[in-house]
């Protein structure tokens, strides 16, 4: 009886059929290889203890090699509680894989944490968010279509899954990449519809002669640069007929650019004053933040937009819908830590602490509104392509099209639907009212170019940074400097053998000039607890406020110190004083 609970019923028929006996061994090894093979997913998995690869699914089987503590392994094949698996490993200078079978009970599934540049995405259907980076948990919430989330970290899971660590009311979550994109959706069934009619248009692109009946003729006006006409015909492959305050006549094809024009808020010139109110744009941000429960500094702040489109001949609804668009409703880190609306002077390399510090959220207005009216909206603009957001197409190597792009999106943003987002808000703001800008009186003030705006970014004590390259006679390659500032025109303040110098700095490649070693900042929550050692156990002994810098402690090797599970980064506090603060939280700057 014994016997025929242990073995399998293929093994007891094949051992009759052939007359033999049947030799009883342990369960243990015998249920290993009786068990069936079954083949899964590609999945990595990281050993707990140095485990010996076998031949075989069982101990019984020879041992190939031991692989250490914390290595990663690829399993694709599975028999009862071993897995088949591939290890790489480094031998006599050369990666070496090996294929065997490992026990399951020394192992653990394994994830691949990757910080990244803060970068928004949005939802393109419904999409789960879980408190780990897969299916396996509870669903905690379902955020709709056209959703944007802000995430700090990848992660590639332990079946190779892309998945994006996001915040959700104030806790860490994850959310698949393959529910999100860079890119916000063009349409949305529930916004009101936008576009109406469409027309071949063309933008001058120099002042030009209107002529009666083309070459020699009368010339009925000069339409300058900058200005949209429709066209009506041809006369040959050299002069259009088109239409001029209320006029026909022909232009030479030299100085035209076709487009087709949309009816909607994508071509309309943002040097016409809307109607829009305070009241208007400070409803839709303050329902908006409230549904993505986030902190925010355009809460209230309709009349500024106001204001500046006002002073410097700029439609508010566009500079109150770019900020949004740009800010996520006030509530990206560059607003809540620069009150920076826009990004501007932010780099893909060093986003946060590259970006302009502005004084108030006004003064962010201010500024965006005169560069736009003095550069992209100005005919004589370095960046000028028609004075509204227009388009972007891009080829499958995703270059820019020129003959297929124009408006703002041409220069400002490599984003095509960067205008189509602005847009949105608009409509959503107030509804797009064609006869009236038909109509509305074109601003043409042209005010100065704006400098740079004074602002500086003041770094806690002890901030080393290493050289690439030789900076100056003093800092040469390889060498360690203290920073201490870095204000908005990209001027460091370092300290030098306790002596101050100061460096101009390119920071869009800041890592060909140098490194910082220990420079942190808060992300990811409002604020993060300082404990007295590397775990919740004991109570806070201070509190860092979101987008705050930290001073991370070096060892003697010029290392961060850690605690062991590397979970933790040891701090140094204004008052000298030093704690831990989980690395969750903690991003690191010009690293």
């Amino acid at each position: 009886m014994g016997k025929v609970i242990v073995l399998s019923t293929g093994l007891l028929i094949a051992g009759l059929s052939s007359g033999g006996t049947i030799p009883f061994t342990p369960i243990g090894i015998e249920h290993a290889d009786a068990a069936s093979l079954v083949r899964i997913s590609k999945t990595s998995f990281q050993t707990t203890a140095n485990l010996r690869l076998r031949s075989g699914a069982s101990t019984k089987y020879k041992s190939i090699l031991t692989i250490p503590k914390g290595k990663v392994v690829y399993a694709t094949e599975k028999k009862g509680s071993y897995y088949k698996v591939s290890y790489t490993y480094k031998s006599q200078g050369k990666n070496r894989t090996k294929v065997g079978w490992i026990s399951g009970s020394y192992v653990k599934e394994y994830n691949l944490y990757t910080k990244t540049s803060g970068t928004y995405y949005y939802t393109n259907k419904t999409a789960k968010l879980y408190s780990s980076p897969n299916t396996k948990k509870k669903v905690i919430a379902s955020l709709a279509s056209a959703n944007r989330v802000y995430s700090t970290q990848k992660v590639i899971n332990s079946i190779g899954q892309t998945w994006y660590r996001v915040t959700y009311k104030g806790k860490s979550v994850y959310i698949y990449s393959g529910d999100v994109s860079k890119s916000s959706p063009v349409t949305s069934t529930k916004e009101p519809s936008v576009t109406t009619t469409a027309e071949t248009t063309y933008l001058i692109t120099g002042d030009v002669n209107f002529r009666q009946a083309g070459e020699g003729t009368k010339v009925l006006a000069v339409i300058p640069k900058g200005t949209t006409v429709v066209l009506k015909g041809k006369q040959n492959d050299d002069w259009y007929q088109v239409t001029y305050q209320g006029k026909a006549g022909y232009v030479s094809k030299s100085y035209v650019k076709a487009y087709v024009k949309s009816n909607d808020y994508r071509f309309i010139d943002l040097r016409t004053k809307s109607t829009v109110t305070a009241k208007k744009i400070n409803d839709y941000i303050a329902a908006n933040v409230e549904k993505m429960n986030k902190p925010s500094v355009l809460l209230n702040k309709g009349q500024a937009f106001i204001d500046a489109g006002n002073k410097y001949g700029v439609n508010a609804l566009y500079l109150a819908a770019h900020a949004i668009h740009e800010s996520g409703f006030g509530t990206s880190n560059i607003s809540l830590g620069k009150n920076n609306l826009f990004g501007y002077g932010a780099y893909d390399s060093a986003p946060f602490v590259g970006a302009y510090r502005f004084a108030n959220v006004e003064a962010c207005i201010n500024y965006v509104a005169q560069k736009m009216k003095a550069d992209y909206l100005n005919p004589n603009g370095t960046h000028f392509e028609g004075a509204f957001l227009g388009q972007l197409t891009k080829d499958s190597k995703q270059k820019r099209i020129d003959s297929k792009s124009i408006g703002m999106n041409y220069w400002y943003a490599s984003d095509p639907y960067w205008a189509d987002g602005i847009a949105k808000h608009m409509q959503k703001i107030m509804a797009f009212d064609q006869k009236y800008y038909e109509k509305a009186a074109i601003q043409t003030k042209v005010p100065a170019i704006p400098g740079i705006p004074v602002g500086k970014d003041t770094f806690p004590a002890g901030i080393q940074a290493k050289a690439a390259k030789d900076l100056s006679s003093v800092i040469k390659k390889g060498s360690t400097f203290t920073l201490l500032e870095k204000s908005n025109d990209y001027m460091l303040k370092v300290n030098v053998k306790n002596k101050v110098y100061s460096l101009k700095i390119a920071f869009s490649t800041y890592n060909k000039y140098f490194s910082v070693l220990n420079l942190g900042r808060v992300t990811d929550t409002d604020s993060v607890n300082v404990r007295p050692e590397p775990s919740t156990n004991k109570k806070e002994i201070a509190k860092l406020t979101l987008n705050t810098y930290v001073h991370l402690v070096l060892d003697s090797k010029g290392n961060i110190v850690m605690d062991k599970t590397k979970k933790w980064y040891n701090v140094q506090l204004a008052n000298d004083k030093k704690g831990w603060v989980s690395t969750m939280y903690i991003n690191r700057e010009l690293k």
